[in-house]
Parts: structure tokens; sequence; C-alpha cells
């Protein structure tokens, strides 16, 4: 295939996906009604295996999938990497996913199909049902891209390349299994967000986007707030408010309970709303249903930090100046396509290695 071929069945995969979340009618060649009911019972199956998955959560990622998988998006992408072509030496590309929210390792499989390249796919169990799906109706509007798709289930073997996320220790176990092959190897990243006291309350609103969305789930959710000296943390418990039913959820009710429960037996200080803890902490990986915050001096006091701690983190939220490339409130869940995990540029790896 092309690259043009291949960038219109991903868009035509879009078209569907949209009209999948609009209920809308669907105009998508070798697909029907039917495809649009087969994908909305594999959401349900993916709900009951992994209870994480609420239909909002599945929703949302779909919606976002739907977006950017649009012509001109995807050409846009594409056209800053010229070593793109319609016929590239062909490699197997390994691929280990996440499965910590919906559809993660998604843009992995795009990148590799859109490439040129094969993709052979272990996935995540908690996430094994909607990517099959997709591959499902992508096989369907373009039947092309079946010898290039492969899941197993066992060791990988006989790759040219692979690509991997996990946590910092499974990281250890791919950086030595995988040395003698081209690699990307992902470890644990977090988020965070300085604030720096002129936030208005729609950033705030904004900013529980980034906190709550996926009930905190994946590395593109702030667990972490640098706060100015004097900050009404009062602030940030009002403007979570739209997301309190986050509560009615079983596990993240356990969740939130348990962690409660050991602060109150240890007795830690935090502070509470009834959905949500924040917790005074110098650490940047929070659990479910807990937020860290730490006060600051002053801005320039934090920046040696970051920099520091770079590698460990996955979006900065801020909307202040002097941190660089911040990202916007409400912003970390909707990357676009040429905001790869971990700032390793995904397709670059693709096509020079």
């Amino acid at each position: 295939m092309t690259k043009k071929e291949r960038i219109g069945a991903f868009s035509q995969l879009g078209f569907f996906l949209q009209a999948q979340i609009n209920g809308t009618a669907l105009h998508v060649p070798n697909l029907s009604k039917d495809d649009l009911a087969f994908f909305s019972s594999q959401q349900t199956l993916a709900k009951v295996k992994n209870p994480w998955f609420s239909e909002q959560s599945m929703q949302f990622a779909i919606q976002e999938w739907a977006t950017a998988l649009q012509t001109d998006k995807l050409n846009d992408w594409i056209q800053a990497y010229s070593k793109l072509t319609d016929n590239p030496v062909p490699k197997k590309v390994g691929v280990i996913m996440a499965g910590n929210i919906p559809l993660v390792g998604f843009h992995d499989m795009l990148s590799v199909l859109i490439s040129g390249h094969t993709f052979i796919g272990k996935l995540s169990s908690k996430d094994d049902i909607l990517l099959k799906a997709l591959v499902h109706i992508l096989l369907k509007i373009e039947p092309r891209f079946e010898s290039n798709i492969q899941f197993i289930d066992g060791f990988m073997k006989d790759m040219d390349a692979v690509i991997a996320t996990g946590s910092n220790n499974s990281s250890r176990y791919f950086e030595y299994y995988f040395k003698k092959y081209p690699h990307i190897i992902r470890k644990n990243r977090h988020s965070i967000a300085i604030l720096n006291g002129n936030e208005s309350d729609d950033d705030l609103q904004a900013l529980s986007k980034d906190i709550f969305l996926y009930f905190g789930l994946g590395c593109r959710n702030v667990s972490k707030l640098f706060l100015p000296k004097g900050f009404d943390t009062d602030r940030i418990f009002k403007n979570s408010l739209p997301f309190a039913h986050s509560i009615n959820h079983n596990k993240y009710a356990n969740n939130y309970t348990y962690n409660r429960s050991i602060y109150l037996m240890n007795l830690v200080p935090f502070l509470d709303n009834g959905f949500l803890i924040l917790k005074e902490d110098s650490g940047m990986s929070s659990p479910i249903s807990v937020v860290y915050y730490e006060f600051y001096d002053k801005i320039e006091d934090l920046l040696p930090r970051i920099r520091f701690d770079r590698d460990q983190i996955q979006c900065i939220v801020s909307n202040d100046t002097q941190i660089a490339d911040a990202t916007r409130f409400g912003q970390t869940q909707l990357p676009q396509l040429n905001e790869y995990a971990d700032d390793v540029d995904t397709l670059h790896f693709l096509t020079h290695e």
C-alpha cells in the first residue's frame, strides 16, 4: 500500500469511530450498521473484563481517536518524516502494550502500520478487547493490512525492532531481553501542575479534567500540584465538583476509602472533600483518589528541580510563561499525533532505524 492508501484506511476508521460516538448513519465502504453494533458490544465486554473502563472513559478515548484520524491531521503528522515512503524496507516491529487506559497502545500500532511495517503486538490483558475490535474494523476497511498485523501471547522473537511500555521494574527486564534489537523502552512517568495563583476558576475546572479523566490512571493525569504559598486549596476542591460522580465508581471508591483509612490510622495529615484527597508530599506518584501537593516561594526556585526530574515527567500543566513547553489546563488527555509518550519520537525511530 502507498502512504496515501494507508492514510485513507485510517481516516475511514476515524469516520467509523465518529459515527459510533454520534449514533449517526455510517458512510464507510465495506462497513454496515452491524459493525457499529459489533463495536458497541465489544465496549460492553471490555467494561466487564476491566471495570476501570467505564463507558465515559471508553467514549472519551474513542472520540479523541475519531478526531485524530482525519486525513488532514494524518498528512500533517507524517509530512515531517522524509524517510516515510510508499515502499519502506519492511520491518517486523514487536510492540508490548500497556493497558491502564482505553486504547492507550493504539498510537504505537498506528505508527507501525502507517509507516508501512508489520505490527506484532503483545496486548495487555487489561485492554485487549477494544484494540482487537478496532483491528477487526480496520481489516474490513482495508483487508491488505491483514499480512501486517499479528497478535501474540507468548515470548516475542524474530523482530527487527521493539517498542515496549511498562513499569520501572519491567523496563529493566525489557532492556535486558531486547538489548540486541533497536528499541524504545518506556518507564513510569507522571504529570504535574504548577500554579502561580493567577488561575481563574475556569482554569481550575479544566485542571480537574487533567486529574480525574480515566480516574487518574494515565501517565498524563496530574498527580502532583505545586502551589504558591498561601494558595487556597479549597479552590481545588470547589472546582473539582463536576467530577464528584467519580466516587460512585466502585473501584475508585475502594481506592478512596482505603487511602483515607490508611492516612487516618497513621495520623497522616490530609485534606478531603468526600471524593478527592489532597496530601502534602514531596513525591510525584500519588495513589488513585489522592493528589500530592507542595507549596513553593518562587517559581524560579522550582525550575532546577523540574529540570532534574524531567525524565520522570510526562506533562507539565501551567499558564506561567516561565514554564517551557507547558500544557494548557484541561489538555493533558488531548495529545496531538506528534506528541509522543516519554518524548521519544516513535515515527523517527521507525523510519530511521
